[in-house]
């Protein structure tokens, strides 16, 4: 059975629900059952926003949750406030932009993407949440690139349709980038 319980959490303006629904449509595409619930704030652009996706071969009775498979995280708000919330053995995968005080728990497998540097290295800061998703693809192999990149067609205004190879280019640097973090025990 495969059930994926992930949630993505940043800032608005972050590309974090589009992310979500990135994933949503990319397991549609695989015949997965899926659920995408977003959640922000009032503020649209620098506000705290998150989205909870699920994943599975069976249904999904229901898509609140308290507890994930995966966080991805974005900054140290979402940090400190998702990182007790993975499931022992579950994953972490946070951007180094802004991280003050890093992931402490060693019951869980932690991963850095330096998604926000890579993005400003290639001039190109609007790949950013791709970059991070590529991480994700990275250490999930049950979704395929090629899926991600039609959900990018989907879920896309057309007049943004020129962005996608550029898109799918960030994914595979994501891919690339990310590095398992050790927590430092004292």
């Amino acid at each position: 059975m495969m059930n994926e319980e992930i949630i993505i959490a940043g800032f608005g303006g972050q590309g974090v629900l589009s992310m979500g629904k990135i994933l949503a449509y990319s397991g549609m595409m695989q015949n997965l059952e899926v659920s995408w619930m977003p959640s922000y704030g009032p503020e649209m652009r620098g506000g705290t926003a998150n989205v909870t996706v699920i994943l599975s071969n069976e249904r999904i009775s229901s898509p609140i949750l308290n507890l994930y498979d995966t966080a991805i995280v974005l900054n140290q708000q979402s940090l400190d406030k998702f990182e007790r919330k993975v499931k022992p053995g579950g994953v972490l995968i946070y951007d180094t932009n802004g991280i003050t005080k890093h992931p402490q728990r060693t019951d869980i497998k932690i991963f850095q993407v330096e998604a926000a540097a890579e993005a400003a290295r290639i001039n190109n800061l609007r790949v950013f949440n791709m970059i991070v998703l590529g991480a994700y693809l990275k250490l999930n192999n049950y979704l395929k690139i090629e899926h991600i990149v039609e959900g990018l067609e989907k879920s896309l205004p057309k007049r943004y349709h020129h962005t996608i190879q550029a898109n799918a280019d960030a994914l595979k640097i994501g891919m690339d980038i990310v590095k398992p973090y050790t927590v430092l025990v004292s």
